[in-house]
């Protein structure tokens, strides 16, 4: 059964404007993996507003937007031999997902100079 679905786009620039400022956003939006992803390209700006744009989408998908009030480097995106992107859970969002039963969390995501976006499914 379906519980949510949640799209977002996002422009490639603002997420790079906030990624250049280095005042703390890379570390406090991203994990530890993402960011070591996200700086090994040249595309930096676009990995990184593509990957904040499936954490708007998982949190529109959850029903719950912002109000969890959890960290968004708990929501991680991953990608699989090949190349097929996944979402992680960690710590209050794994939580969160044992409770209500999040069996399964589809996700797909695209990026272009300008523009990310990303969807999420997430079924019980």
């Amino acid at each position: 059964m379906i519980i949510g679905t949640g799209i977002d786009i996002i422009e490639v620039h603002r997420v790079g404007e906030k990624i250049a400022k280095n005042n703390g956003f890379r570390e406090k939006v991203f994990s530890k993996n993402e960011i070591e992803y996200c700086e090994a390209a040249t595309d930096k700006a676009q990995r990184y507003a593509v990957r904040f744009a499936v954490k708007e989408a998982f949190l529109k998908a959850t029903g719950g937007g912002l109000t969890f009030g959890y960290d968004l480097y708990e929501i991680e995106v991953q990608h699989g031999e090949q190349g097929k992107p996944a979402i992680f859970l960690h710590g209050k969002f794994k939580e969160l997902s044992e409770q209500r039963g999040w069996n399964k969390i589809h996700v797909s995501l695209s990026h272009v100079t300008a523009m990310a976006c990303a969807v999420v499914i997430i079924e019980q």
